[in-house]
């Protein structure tokens, strides 16, 4: 049977790796909060209204494309597809393709940022293998002037970083939902993995902390991880009601 993620990609460790997830997630969620198109996630109203379960559905089409056979696959970007265009349809434009380049760009940039900060820096091979899999996710998607290798998307991810981001009402507003969602302890959390995961482009444009005490602290993640207390440091971190779908992303 073939799979649209071959069985020996580091793309499956990634996206099999719940803590990982989390990291993505929340780098994420700082740069969604600065871009330019980020007015078509108010449109509508999902993702303020309820962003942490806008996050699972997310890994959810996410997981289905790494880990599921190549028609299964290829079914979740055509309906991701189909989703986004009953959006265009319904607000009665489009969104923009550097839009969907930039969303594209970020799963692959923090994909990287996230698993390199838990455990290891990626091997070059590694890091194509990863542009790899979500050129073919943009294809899927219908994206349009995607680069064609992984040398070539990185300055490219820096143009689109330089053009497209700009702090407005939408990113206050993306933080006060996040705080109310999260409470104070773990939002000051949430900035602080932002802190250490964003590029400097994002950054300057956030109330991030300048010296996060997160960012002292990996090793201590690491020494749970290895002594199997992983489990004991989700139950502390997370709000309880998500526990056991954080715990479910685990492949």
């Amino acid at each position: 049977m073939r799979f649209f993620v071959r069985e020996d990609s580091i793309v499956k460790r990634i996206w099999g790796d719940a803590d990982v997830i989390l990291l993505i997630f929340a780098g994420g969620a700082a740069e969604f909060a600065v871009n330019r198109a980020v007015d078509w996630l108010f449109f509508t109203g999902k993702l303020p209204a309820d962003p942490i379960g806008r996050l699972f559905s997310t890994v959810k089409y996410a997981q289905e494309i790494v880990f599921m056979p190549q028609e299964k696959a290829m079914e979740a970007i055509g309906r991701m597809r189909a989703i986004h265009a009953g959006v265009e349809k319904s607000r009665g434009d489009h969104i923009p393709d550097w839009a969907y380049r930039d969303v594209l760009y970020m799963l692959i940039d923090y994909s990287a940022r996230a698993f390199e900060l838990l455990h290891r820096p990626l091997t070059q091979p590694e890091h194509r293998e990863l542009f790899d899999v979500f050129r073919r996710v943009g294809e899927g998607m219908g994206i349009p002037d995607l680069p064609a290798t992984f040398t070539e998307w990185l300055p490219d991810r820096q143009t689109h970083l330089d053009r497209d981001l700009v702090r407005s009402p939408y990113t206050d507003e993306l933080f006060r939902r996040y705080r109310e969602e999260l409470g104070n302890w773990r939002y000051d959390l949430l900035l602080q993995a932002q802190a250490i995961l964003v590029p400097a482009a994002v950054k300057n444009l956030l109330p991030l902390p300048e010296k996060p005490l997160l960012a002292y602290t990996v090793w201590l993640y690491k020494l749970l991880n290895r002594l199997q207390l992983r489990t004991l440091t989700q139950r502390a971190l997370l709000p309880a009601e998500y526990l056991k779908q954080v715990q479910a992303l685990d492949r």
